[in-house]
Parts: structure tokens; C-alpha cells; sequence
């Protein structure tokens, strides 16, 4: 493992895969058109999502980045969009197969530049556990990363225990992020599904493990939230009072508090704001903080790690554990060196 700073949060998509419409036989599948050099648009049955570059596919031109703005390492994981848990699970399942064995063949001729996490198919969580196996048995991957909920059930629902369960028993760490956000019809304009859906999405998540259990009755699972745990840490106060007045409608799968199960949690450093990462840093310290971009989307940190560069309050310790640290333990790598100080 390089020194230099690691950067959790990265998402890639092969350069090209099959006509899924032709392939299971219905649309919804997300297709790329690449209409220039070093550029596509992704689309979803011929409707424009997102306009893209290279640097979402090509290892050589995200290399060059990670070297111009000093990353040693990217974990790679898949675009949200791809998740595909509204599809058959079968043509789920064979998706994330392609998926997985893109991010393991790109790891696997540059071990030295990025580390996998792969995607299953959660609507089936014994296809999930299927899957899960094989990512971190044939695969070499060091864990998964999983959407804020899975149609119409949350994380603490009884049918994606068993999932959450073998995670722990293989190691898995569990990177959350939040996708098919909720409220997205009636608020179209302004962006606003990604600028105030993903947050509430992600606390959505947050919630759901904790009220329910999911880490109580789990102790060795790693789970990590992105972009700074959303509106979670922010909100946690009217979530813990919450707790306390309403036990009768918070406290009924576990008696835990949220404030007191907040040290199981891992975040993301991408929350675009120093005081912002300040609040999170006094909330759950540096050892629970890794170093997040989000790249290389415009959502994201351009220069990753740039924000923890810029804080001259913070000692060389602890700048040191959000950049590369927390990464390593969360990833389960290595003891990461040295717990935070000076904050």
C-alpha cells in the first residue's frame, strides 16, 4: 500500500457493456452513447441523465488525475444508477456480475492504484450473499457498496439481515450511498433531488441501521455513510430527542440510543464546507472520518482532500488519519496509524 492519501469514494462504469434492453428483454437499463472522443452521454431508454468523460472508465486518465492531485489510491465502486434493484433479480445478478469483474480487472492490472468494492443484487439478498462471496473471495475485493434502501424496504428491513450478517462474518465493509431519492417527483427543479434528496437519504439509511438494530445485533460489521453522513450527523439532535420522547415509536427494535451507536459509524469527508467538517470531527473524531471526492462528478471534491489540506487547525496527526488513516481501518487493510489529536 502506497503512502499518500486514499480517496474512499471513487465511481467508475465500464467503457462499454451489452444492449441491456436486448439482453433481459425491458428498458429501464442505463446505456451509454458515446457521441465524441473521451466523452459519452449515459441514458435510460434514450433519455439524457448525465453527460460524462473518460476519466469514468479509462484507469489511465484517472491515474493521471490521482497524480496530479497527489491520491496514491482510489476505491473504486459502481455508479449508482447501475444498482438495479427495481430489475428482475436474475438480470440483476448478471449485471453486477459484469460490474464486479470490470472493477476487479482494472484493480487487478494496478493493484498499487486502486482497491474494489462491488455491487449485488439486494432485492434478492441470497443472490446478494451469492455475489458478496465471490467479491471477496475470487475477487479480491475488500467489501460492497450498497444503495440507501432497496425499493420499498429500508436497511433495517428482517429480509436484508441475513446480508448484513455475512458481511460482518467475511469482513465486508459496507460503503452506503444514497440513490432513488426520495421526493424526486415533486421536486425536479433546482437539482434539488441531489442537493436536499441525497442527504435525507442518507439519514434515512443512518436511521434505519441504528433504530433498528442492525449494528446492535452486529457488532464486527463496518459501515460507512457518504458524503459526511448527509443530514444525519446534522440532525442528530431532534433524531436523539426523538428517540428519548418517542420510545414507543423509536426505541421499538432496539433500546440503543442514536447518539450512543454514532461510534459504530464511518462517514465520508465530503461535505464542501471546513466548518462542516470541524462539526463532524468534534461529532465522531478523525478514526471515523476517511478522506471521500466522489469522483469525478461535479457533485464531488475536484481536488480530493483539498478541504482537509486547507484547515490549518487541524495537526498533522490528524490530517494524516482523514487522508489515508481511516481509509486503511475502515477497508480493513491495516491498524491505521496514529488516533486523532490536536482537535
Amino acid at each position: 500500500m502506497p503512502s499518500g492519501k486514499i480517496d474512499l469514494h471513487t465511481h467508475i462504469l465500464p467503457e462499454r457493456w451489452p444492449n441491456l434492453r436486448q439482453r433481459y428483454g425491458y428498458g429501464g437499463w442505463l446505456a451509454l452513447d458515446h457521441h465524441g472522443p473521451c466523452c459519452a452521454r449515459m441514458q435510460v431508454d434514450g433519455r439524457f441523465f448525465r453527460e460524462i468523460q473518460s476519466n469514468c472508465w479509462d484507469p489511465t486518465a484517472r491515474i493521471a488525475d490521482c497524480d496530479r492531485t497527489g491520491v496514491a489510491m482510489q476505491v473504486l465502486s459502481t455508479v449508482p444508477v447501475l444498482f438495479s434493484y427495481w430489475a428482475k433479480a436474475t438480470d440483476a445478478l448478471d449485471f453486477s456480475r459484469l460490474l464486479n469483474d470490470h472493477i476487479a480487472d482494472v484493480c487487478r492490472q494496478r493493484p498499487d492504484r486502486f482497491i474494489g468494492l462491488g455491487t449485488v443484487p439486494l432485492q434478492d439478498p441470497q443472490a446478494a450473499i451469492g455475489e458478496l462471496e465471490r467479491c471477496m473471495g475470487e475477487l479480491g475485493m475488500r467489501g460492497v457498496e450498497i444503495g440507501s434502501h432497496v425499493n420499498h424496504w429500508n436497511l433495517n428491513a428482517p429480509e436484508l439481515f441475513p446480508f448484513f450478517q455475512r458481511c460482518e462474518q467475511l469482513g465486508a465493509a459496507v460503503f452506503i450511498h444514497p440513490w432513488d431519492m426520495m421526493g424526486q417527483d415533486v421536486m425536479q427543479k433546482y437539482w434539488l433531488p441531489w442537493l436536499v434528496g441525497m442527504p435525507a437519504e442518507t439519514a434515512r439509511a443512518a436511521c434505519s441501521i441504528v433504530f433498528g438494530g442492525v449494528l446492535a445485533r452486529l457488532p464486527r460489521l463496518r459501515v460507512c455513510l457518504s458524503h459526511g453522513g448527509g443530514s444525519f450527523p446534522f440532525t442528530l439532535g431532534r433524531i436523539e430527542h426523538g428517540f428519548r420522547e418517542r420510545p414507543d415509536l423509536c426505541a421499538v427494535d432496539n433500546a440503543v440510543s442514536p447518539r450512543e451507536t454514532l461510534p459504530r459509524l464511518w462517514f465520508d469527508s465530503l461535505v464542501h464546507d471546513a466548518d462542516a467538517l470541524r462539526f463532524l470531527l468534534r461529532l465522531v473524531g478523525a478514526e471515523r472520518i476517511a478522506l471521500g471526492s466522489d469522483y469525478p462528478f461535479p457533485l464531488g471534491e475536484h481536488e480530493p482532500g483539498r478541504l482537509i489540506e486547507s484547515m490549518t487547525d487541524l495537526d498533522a496527526r490528524t490530517r494524516e488519519r482523514l487522508l489515508s488513516g481511516t481509509a486503511r481501518e475502515f477497508l480493513g487493510l491495516a491498524a491505521a496509524s496514529g488516533l486523532s489529536g490536536g482537535f
